[in-house]
């Protein structure tokens, strides 16, 4: 897709979002069940179902899916898409990219072992690589432009408010 077909395409959207902000607010969803014989969760991913389970340092098998480990990897999957849209908006030719995303954690914290450690992630590095020809400022703004609409990237770099309910069934 070249800068011209990615504007056709969202041309219309960003019209009817100018003229109606609502039709913008749309609401994603994910759910999953917890399975009956294993401390996992079953995660319904729209294309297949993703199982997620206790990270090794934590007592698990590794069979699983690490939900810290879906994190990163959503992140790296928004990033990815983010900086080619971009790049192809800027009109930034491509010819190989690569992203990265590493977290570290202190499993302290989630098995309780140390009240003072955190639960989470204490820092995120995102990366790229790019094969391009393009000159350093457009580079530097292709990456400007890729954090400041990368939607998983801003939702970590600005908390959203965040609660929690527990209802039986």
């Amino acid at each position: 897709m070249d800068a011209t077909a990615l504007r056709a395409l969202q041309a219309p959207l960003k019209d009817q979002y100018r003229s109606d902000p609502n039709a913008a607010v749309i609401t994603l969803k994910a759910q999953g069940t917890l399975d009956d014989q294993h401390i996992a969760c079953k995660v319904e991913t729209g294309r297949a179902l993703a199982v997620a389970g206790l990270h090794p340092a934590t007592g698990g098998s590794g069979a699983e899916l690490c939900s810290g480990d879906m994190l990163l990897e959503a992140l790296v999957a928004c990033a990815g898409v983010t900086l080619k849209a971009v790049a192809t908006a800027l009109e930034i030719d491509l010819r190989h990219g690569a992203v990265k995303a590493e977290g570290d954690l202190d499993f302290r914290g989630t098995l309780g072992v140390d009240k003072g450690a955190p639960v989470g992630f204490k820092n995120i590095r995102l990366s790229f690589e790019v094969d391009t020809d393009a000159p350093q400022e457009k580079i530097d703004q292709l990456l400007k432009l890729t954090e400041r609409y990368c939607v998983v990237f801003q939702t970590l770099n600005n908390k959203p408010e965040l609660n929690a309910t527990l209802t039986r069934r």
